[in-house]
């Protein structure tokens, strides 16, 4: 019981849920994090890793990049919460274009 709570306390917050919505879509790199969401790489990294801690993200480091991809196993809450969760369209168009712009 308590580890629900605390999940679902962290995801109370807007960033880290749209985070969590946006890594549903699949791995993305923390420099694409922070064009999506328009902060700074300290708030996304800060974010990021208080998700970790809690085991709903991963993390895969390659040369001087960090990815992070979402894992839900065994948070059966966290992904039904997850299921009513929309997806992020502008974040994911601002992504898009960004990405044909080799914004990293």
């Amino acid at each position: 019981m308590e580890e629900i709570i605390r999940d679902l306390k962290l995801l109370a917050d807007r960033t880290r849920l749209t985070l969590l919505a946006i890594l549903r879509e699949g791995e993305r790199c923390v420099c694409d994090l922070v064009d999506a969401l328009q902060t700074t790489q300290p708030n996304v990294s800060q974010h990021l890793r208080k998700l970790k801690e809690a085991g709903l993200v991963i993390e895969d480091k390659r040369g001087s990049w960090v990815y992070y991809d979402l894992t839900l196993e065994g948070k059966p809450h966290v992904q039904a919460l997850m299921e009513h969760v929309p997806v992020p369209v502008e974040q994911l168009e601002w992504m898009k274009k960004c990405s044909t712009n080799n914004c990293c």
